[in-house]
């Protein structure tokens, strides 16, 4: 039994570093590299800067996401949409809904935003330290954008496949980055030991109440050191809490000494730039290339683990209808979070590149690069203390509350990034967030304008054409989104061209805000010939709805589904109506046999 244990302690530490902290893992490439290019390298800065960090990742990553958010689960699942999910139970008025309704609709985009520049600015920056190999100092910008743009392009190809198939090279390959970069920054903090006392808060203090604005505005860099934190919480559904939480004690550990040592190599070599390659290069100039492939790697790692979160993300916002039926493909049989997207794949790829060429240099990149993760924090940040002052832990509240406040600050900090390319950051999660909003409220409207019946009325015309006798033999299937109330394609079908079955049986699908868990039950003899087939599954269940049929004795001849043709003049309705022919309906999601599908059309007015 301890045996079993200890493999399990340990393969679930090593599956957390490759699928949890790849992005977080990567930052010590371009953070320390970004921040000296706007402070003197001198041992005052250096020092205050390192407290910064360390203190940083302290407070939003340790407190904020592995100690608070991570106490926040439901059945194991973490993430945005979550905390929607347990504060709508929790709250009374329905402003408070709303409002919770649209911070998490901001939260979902600027995190799908952040997807797109965390790919483009971690394998750029990777690429960017083929500069220091002997002889090709003088690589074109344009090169490495390319082999850059080929590295991406290599890497969305193969999602199709699934992460699954690959997640078992992950974890090691990511132990052994952790481990060169704390062997590294042992090696350098060696050298200039002193720099160790940056690990006191006071030299933060002393940095910041020194720097005045130029060292409030450098928070906006800092917070490059947390990047990739919110994947904590994130990806909790993944692993489950106790495996991140010990992989994150070792992760820590390694990029606190990683950024002491780039620190103290720094204070002996105040011109160098792009300080990780450097000081590596420096220490062991045999293994430079080795360990550039190495950063690499972890930088595809790093990216795949975004895209999987990203993946996730949207198929939560699907089942829990904020975003519109995508086909999903499903790439393992065991694991439910495996899953592929090809719309937002492909529409990732594209966005991915179009950054690279935009922005051309890592650096640059770091000027978008922070608004989307501070503008997450500082949601995750309000919900908590939402969550924590109406149920049994609100002593937590002033924890959350200061944590929240701190989001604010370095939010605060990064709004001077507008300008400089931080406006990218807000373009590329504006799309999201319009799709959402159109889509909830056009849902919504379009219920109104189709007018369905309610049962009883429907029931009254149904019973009268029933009994008449010239039913079809077999059973036709429904499909409605409640029992209670009858969609128009199913009077159209029924009472106006008299298509009824022997046995008719309306077929509805509710996602209850549990992750997981599903029940089916028939209730026959709603009317005459007419039965209901009910199904509850959680939002991140797969529902394989044909198996469900069959095990309730319901063999069906034939599908009917209804589908909108809209009709209107309102400019934003005309975009619903574009996103709604153009993405998947009901029976295309759910893969019903196309041989026994009918549509009917219905025309509706908007």
């Amino acid at each position: 039994m301890v045996q079993e244990h200890t493999e399990s302690f340990w393969g679930g530490i090593i599956k957390s570093m490759g699928l949890v902290f790849g992005d977080i893992g990567t930052s010590p490439i371009y953070t320390l590299t970004v921040i000296m290019t706007l402070t003197k390298p001198d041992a005052e800065h250096v020092l205050g800067i390192l407290s910064l960090i360390v203190w940083t990742l302290i407070i939003l990553v340790s407190v904020e996401y592995a100690w608070l958010a991570m106490s926040l689960g439901r059945k194991g699942e973490g993430g945005t949409i979550v905390l929607k999910e347990i504060l709508v139970r929790l709250l009374k008025s329905g402003r408070q809904v709303a409002f919770v309704g649209f911070l998490a609709f901001m939260g979902v985009s600027l995190l799908l935003g952040d997807g797109i520049i965390t790919p483009a600015i971690s394998i750029l920056s990777a690429v960017e330290g083929m500069r220091l190999i002997p002889g090709w100092e003088n690589l074109a910008q344009g090169i490495l954008i390319l082999i850059a743009a080929v590295i991406a392009l290599i890497l969305f190809i193969f999602q199709f496949k699934g992460t699954d198939k690959v997640a078992g090279a992950f974890g090691p390959i990511m132990v052994i980055w952790f481990g060169a970069l704390t062997l590294s920054g042992i090696v350098s903090i060696a050298g200039t030991p002193e720099v160790v006392s940056a690990v006191s808060p006071h030299h933060a203090v002393s940095f910041l109440m020194h720097n005045g604005m130029a060292g409030f505005f450098i928070l906006s860099e800092v917070i490059l050191c947390a990047t990739g934190g919110e994947a904590l919480y994130a990806d909790m559904g993944h692993l489950g809490r106790k495996p991140i939480i010990r992989a994150w004690y070792f992760v820590f550990c390694a990029l606190v000494i990683n950024y002491l040592g780039q620190g103290a190599f720094i204070l002996r070599n105040p011109n160098e730039t792009n300080i990780l390659f450097s000081m590596v290069k420096s220490q062991a100039p045999i293994l430079y290339i080795p360990f550039l492939c190495l950063t690499i790697m972890a930088t595809i790692i790093a990216s795949q683990a975004l895209i999987s979160g990203v993946f996730s993300i949207v198929y939560q916002g699907i089942t829990t209808r904020i975003l519109p039926l995508m086909k999903v493909d499903y790439t393992s049989t065991h694991l439910k979070s495996q899953i592929y997207i090809g719309a937002v794949n492909w529409s990732l790829l594209v966005a991915v590149i179009f950054i690279m060429l935009i922005f051309k240099k890592s650096e640059n990149l770091a000027a978008a690069y922070g608004l989307a993760v501070t503008g997450t924090m500082f949601i995750t940040g309000i919900m908590m203390t939402m969550i924590f002052s109406r149920t049994t832990k609100k002593w937590k509240v002033p924890i959350a509350l200061a944590v929240t406040l701190i989001d604010l600050v370095y939010l605060t900090a990064n709004f001077h990034k507008l300008p400089h390319g931080g406006y990218w950051s807000l373009i590329l999660a504006s799309i999201p967030l319009a799709i959402m909003i159109i889509w909830t409220q056009g849902q919504k409207a379009l219920y109104r304008a189709l007018k369905p019946l309610d049962l009883e009325t429907f029931l009254l015309s149904y019973g009268q054409i029933y009994a008449k006798g010239h039913n079809i033999p077999g059973t036709g299937l429904f499909f409605v989104r409640e029992t209670a109330v009858v969609p128009p394609y199913v009077i159209h079908c029924i009472i106006r061209s008299n298509i009824i079955y022997e046995r008719n049986v309306f077929v509805s699908l509710n996602r209850s805000d549990e992750p997981f868990g599903v029940s089916a039950k028939v209730t026959k003899g709603i009317g005459p010939g007419l039965d209901s087939f009910e199904i509850h599954a959680g939002y991140m269940e797969l529902v394989d709805m044909e198996r469900l049929l069959k095990k309730k004795g319901v063999e069906e001849k034939v599908i009917f589904y209804g589908i909108e043709d809209i009709a209107t003049n309102n400019p934003i309705w005309r975009v619903f109506s574009t996103i709604k022919r153009q993405t998947a309906n009901f029976v295309q999601f759910n893969k019903l046999p196309v041989s026994k599908l009918q549509g009917v059309v219905t025309r509706v007015e908007m």
